[in-house]
């Protein structure tokens, strides 16, 4: 078993410093990150939530006593190391009076500071290994505002129940991750996960992908399939946007949830399955049951809890975080030079409206990241990528495949199934006509009864 490295968090102003503590600190099996000033180290606070803190007492802007009263509005069983120059040693002791776990004097002798954090690490009342474990079900949702900490309250609460879970909020606010929290905090964590996005699999495949079908079941069934039901045994099957399921597919779910048994297409035997079901949708659906699109009955079972995320624009305190935290993920993935926001181009970042909310967010900051040829990300880059945002363009190879999908499914509606007429009217030769229907898993035979 891997040993549990704890997390350290250093706050100084001066970048060589920071160098040269974090490659003491991670030469002996700490984590460390960095953060040249207390708004930066803020923010790396609460997204990384680090096992002790080290940081400079004078640096422009928040200083060290502010962060650290800052940090334990947060969190206060996190130990606290302020760093001092010699002029300043006064003001430390006092800051240990006020509960800072201890101060260290420029220049720091490295063996000293790694038996200080040791030292923190000891005493402090907090458990690092037993909170990192806790939290570990939620990992990947960062937040800090009171509404979503409520959410999560109340996921963590009904995860460790069998309640179905309809989760509600507007494209992309994160339905899926707190799916997937939802998931590692239940009793069904050690099965799979499986997310089922309604909307991107064709009508005429989606009973067959949930709930499978037999060899010769319908032309172009060559072989059995087992379905995603049956590969989310013992796991969770996530239902996104739900409110799009076609209503002869709604009935067939509702017996599932309530029979715990599937029917593969072309099969006569149910198949016992046990499987957690939670949904999302963006839609309305109250609305769709007025309208007939969606059934009454089906809602009652999936809407047993129903937990809904805010947009973004109402949660405004988590945007320093996130974007920090796309910061971060972003430069793992490449080689270019650290990056970071000025407070100008924060400041943009918090004002926006959003209407894509966290998705939006985060496309924003890769293309304000790509764009920077320095190591800061001003506001007139971030002006630029939300404008061109605002709109979201699709790249030529997806909408492409989109259209091609589309078209072909109105080919075969208009002709009933009829691949050579369907091939005709698309002026291509049968053989390649059926190589297209195969890139896109489309089975022509599901068209035969229906009317053009």
């Amino acid at each position: 078993m891997t040993q549990y490295q704890a997390k350290v968090l250093l706050i100084d102003d001066e970048s060589d410093l920071l160098r040269l503590w974090k490659l003491r600190l991670e030469s002996n099996g700490y984590t460390v990150i960095t953060a040249e000033s207390g708004e930066e180290g803020l923010a790396a606070f609460a997204a990384w939530k680090p096992d002790v803190v080290l940081t400079d007492l004078r640096m422009p802007g928040i200083d060290g006593m502010a962060l650290f009263e800052a940090i334990r509005q947060q969190n206060k069983s996190v130990p606290v190391i302020i760093i001092t120059a010699h002029g300043s040693i006064p003001e430390a002791v006092e800051a240990t009076r006020q509960g800072v776990f201890s101060f260290l004097t420029k220049p720091i002798d490295g063996a000293e500071l790694v038996n200080e954090v040791a030292n923190a690490l000891e005493l402090s009342s907090g458990h690092p290994e037993d909170t990192s474990k806790r939290n570990s079900w939620r990992q990947d949702i960062v937040c800090q505002s009171q509404s979503m900490e409520e959410l999560l309250s109340r996921a963590k609460l009904v995860a460790e129940t069998d309640a179905t879970v309809l989760i509600r909020g507007e494209s992309g606010t994160g339905k899926e991750l707190l799916a997937i929290a939802l998931h590692n905090a239940s009793q069904y964590r050690n099965g799979p996960f499986i997310p089922v996005n309604c909307t991107a699999i064709p009508e005429s495949l989606l009973e067959s992908e949930l709930f499978g079908h037999v060899k010769g079941s319908f032309t172009g069934a060559v072989k059995s399939y087992a379905g995603l039901f049956q590969s989310a045994h013992n796991g969770t099957l996530f239902l996104d946007e739900i409110g799009d399921m076609p209503l002869h597919i709604q009935v067939k779910l509702l017996r599932v949830l309530q029979d715990r048994q599937i029917r593969p297409v072309g099969s006569s035997q149910p198949i016992p399955v046990n499987v957690r079901i939670i949904s999302a949708t963006h839609r309305n659906l109250e609305e769709a049951i007025k309208e007939n699109t969606f059934r009454e009955d089906l809602f009652y079972r999936l809407n047993v809890v129903s937990l809904e995320l805010p947009p973004l624009h109402q949660r405004r305190e988590d945007i320093p975080l996130l974007a920090e935290h796309f910061v971060q993920q972003l430069q793992k993935k490449g080689d270019g030079q650290d990056k970071r926001f000025t407070p100008e181009a924060m400041k943009v970042l918090v004002e926006a409206p959003w209407p894509g909310n966290v998705r939006q967010l985060f496309n924003v900051v890769e293309n304000a990241m790509a764009l920077a040829t320095s190591s800061l990300i001003s506001e007139d880059l971030l002006h630029d990528a939300i404008k061109q945002h605002q709109n979201k363009i699709l790249p030529l190879s997806e909408a492409k495949r989109q259209f091609e999908q589309q078209y072909l499914i109105q080919l075969l509606q208009t002709t009933q199934g009829n691949v050579s007429q369907a091939a005709r009217l698309a002026q291509r030769n049968r053989t390649d006509f059926y190589k297209l229907l195969n890139r896109h898993h489309i089975v022509p035979a599901l068209y035969k009864d229906m009317n053009p």
